[in-house]
């Protein structure tokens, strides 16, 4: 199978060329490669012959993104309309990495594929218009909503918490925002046991469970052997969250566990990745 990787130096990008060694991969990432330049990123994406592409590069600063929407919707939504085009032109099918903050984070139980999007921001709203970009120019079509994706970005949320733990004795945190750590490492082996196949569709990928922020806070800093920083509980409102955050947004892997794909809990992702 011949893959194409936008975003092949990010995070994920990273763990994907990995997850994909035995195929023949190529990839594109900033500066050489550009999704909002439509015209080069057709002629890249063509040039590499692709069966698949995997759409992972994005705008994922969603402070940049709530404080310039114009750039995330150039990004987010444009840029999925870039790639999807140039899929539809070279033939290839196309696997779109989409987010949790899809949803408003109302619904209070975990959200399954079928659930109907209502983003609350505007990294949501620029994720959800590149879900609705791949959908109208592209038929096979993989979507695959991750959360709280972390693994070897300085920018995740493990490696702030320890960089503000260097720096402070206390920390604020807030309880009342829960979702699922994703190791960037298991998303990328589940995406590429969905690739097996040409089950085309909308795929929830996270690892199992569930926490807050708070949670997730406290046992990044036991398993760094911090003890000695103390968490203070918050919540959204006191902490005055900017850009606003939908509370919950657990997602439930229905789709995936119909074809035998499932990521193991949380808890032991996050060990393995302080452990390597």
């Amino acid at each position: 199978m011949r893959i194409f990787i936008t975003g092949n130096r990010g995070q994920l990008g990273r763990e994907l060329m990995r997850a994909f060694s035995a195929h023949t991969v190529d990839g594109g990432d900033l500066p050489e490669f550009d999704v909002t330049d439509a015209g080069a990123t057709r002629r890249r994406i063509e040039t590499a012959r692709p069966d698949i592409v995997i759409h992972a590069a994005a705008l994922t600063d969603t402070r940049l993104c709530e404080d310039d929407p114009d750039l995330a919707h150039r990004v987010n939504g444009l840029g999925t309309r870039n790639v999807a085009l140039a899929c539809r032109d070279a033939g290839a099918a196309l696997l779109y990495v989409s987010t949790n903050e899809v949803f408003d984070g109302l619904k209070r139980e975990s959200y399954v594929e079928s659930d109907a999007p209502n983003p609350v921001n505007a990294y949501g709203r620029s994720k959800l218009e590149g879900e609705e970009e791949a959908r109208a120019l592209v038929e096979r079509l993989y979507v695959v909503r991750t959360a709280w994706l972390y693994g070897s970005d300085e920018r995740d949320f493990p490696s702030k918490m320890l960089a503000a733990a260097s720096q402070q004795a206390e920390l604020t945190v807030v309880t009342d925002e829960v979702a699922t750590p994703t190791f960037a490492r298991d998303l990328a082996a589940a995406i590429a046991r969905l690739l097996e196949g040409q089950v085309f569709g909308v795929y929830h990928f996270t690892n199992s469970g569930d926490c807050s922020r708070f949670e997730w806070a406290r046992e990044v800093l036991r398993l760094a052997g911090r003890p000695d920083v103390v968490l203070k509980p918050s919540t959204l409102a006191e902490y005055n969250a900017y850009p606003p955050k939908p509370p919950y947004t657990v997602l439930r892997n229905e789709a995936g566990a119909r074809l035998g794909i499932a990521l193991r809990p949380w808890q032991e992702a996050l060990a393995e990745h302080f452990a390597s």
